[in-house]
């Protein structure tokens, strides 16, 4: 996943020192590179994260795994800068089974960002297929079937997520969404997320208060 925590700047610089005295050391070696153009997108350093990145996929063009995981890289800096449609041709070029993966989910979230749900979802999909004991890709998948409405299937795929682990507030979170919406039996659920993640519960009471009116005027609407 391309989610990345920012180091402090003191950290961060002299762990590009560091890097960059590997890359003068062992210039043959592709790790280094990739591992300096992480730290610089975690920096939010996107513009010199994508010229490294180049420079390197230059370099290594014609060598795997280096070109997959320097794609891989370069991927998740527009994906972090927010340029998603400069992210995906470099997660569908990468042909490494594993790290393939990792850019199938990439591809999705790229999509998701762009409200582009239905091709996300081939991606996630195909993702989950490959995983299906992989949290994140069942989450994934759970979240665009619910931005495309389809609030069963939606459903099925968080309660998935939460056979795979039960302590996921978000899964929770979710399972009570969709039986809202469905008009099941929900506060449980949100009770269980609330114990187990309430951040994530703090930061979605918007959500749940927007459905809620929707259900109310939904309800409105029937009884005149």
């Amino acid at each position: 996943m391309a989610k990345t925590s920012r180091p402090s700047k003191a950290k961060q610089q002299a762990l590009v020192h560091q890097l960059i005295g590997k890359i003068d050391a062992q210039p043959e070696d592709y790790h280094a590179y990739y591992e300096l153009v992480v730290l610089l997108t975690a920096g939010q350093d996107f513009e010199q994260a994508e010229a490294l990145a180049m420079k390197a996929l230059g370099k290594f063009d014609h060598q795997q795994p280096a070109a997959d995981y320097l794609r891989y890289a370069l991927g998740n800096v527009y994906y972090q800068a927010q340029t998603y449609d400069k992210a995906l041709p470099y997660y569908q070029q990468i042909t490494d089974d594993q790290l393939k993966q990792d850019a199938y989910l990439m591809s999705a979230q790229a999509l998701m960002a762009q409200h582009d749900y239905q091709h996300a979802l081939v991606w996630a999909i195909t993702a989950q297929e490959a995983r299906p004991q992989q949290l994140d890709a069942n989450l994934l998948v759970a979240d665009i079937l619910l931005a495309l409405g389809n609030n069963q299937q939606a459903s099925d795929y968080y309660q998935r997520a939460y056979k795979i682990d039960s302590q996921s507030g978000r899964a929770a979170f979710n399972l009570g969404l969709t039986a809202m919406v469905l008009g099941k039996p929900y506060a449980t659920w949100f009770e269980r997320a609330q114990k187990l993640d309430s951040q994530y519960f703090k930061s979605h009471q918007q959500q749940l208060t927007d459905i809620e009116k929707m259900l109310a005027a939904q309800a409105d609407n029937q009884n005149h």
